[in-house]
């Protein structure tokens, strides 16, 4: 994902939900490569940071230079909008860790999903807005009777 500072979104992986990073790479500007490859501008180049999230999710976070970037982000209803979402074993003690980090921003509190979902009903979930604006969903399945099999903190353990 591209981020507008990459030492902040690294400091918030590593600092804040425990990633560790792996190595960083730089690539441009490159006039041949770049438009190529990632249809970027010819004269922008990045810096990417790849982050591990034990036990099995890695995360390549893009910070990118150059004069005809944009700035704006779509909205996460918007065309191109997206959220990163983690199973958490307990909701309630992820927001209040993520309430005392500055610049992050709960969305409405935690909510619980009801009976019109009946498969993910009991689910309790809450999204969040990190210190540059990626939206993350939080869901504790914890009281789902049946929940679906997705990967989750039971499977985080070393086998």
């Amino acid at each position: 994902m591209t981020v507008p500072d990459l030492e902040e979104a690294v400091a918030f992986f590593v600092e804040v939900l425990g990633a560790e990073e792996l190595y960083r790479s730089t690539r441009g500007p490159d006039a041949g490569f770049i438009p190529e490859n990632f249809e970027m501008p010819a004269d922008a180049s990045l810096t990417l940071a790849m982050l591990r999230m034990p036990p099995n999710l890695n995360i390549e976070v893009f910070e990118w230079r150059g004069a005809e970037l944009r700035t704006d982000r779509p909205r996460h209803g918007d065309a191109g909008g997206h959220h990163l979402a983690f199973v958490v074993d307990d909701v309630d003690a992820a927001v209040a860790h993520l309430e005392r980090v500055p610049g992050v921003r709960i969305l409405g509190g935690v909510k619980q999903v009801a009976g019109d979902s009946p498969r993910v009903a009991g689910n309790r979930w809450t999204y969040l807005v990190a210190p540059w604006g990626l939206m993350i969903e939080l869901v504790d399945r914890s009281r789902v009777a049946d929940p679906p099999r997705f990967v989750g903190p039971e499977d985080w353990k070393d086998r």
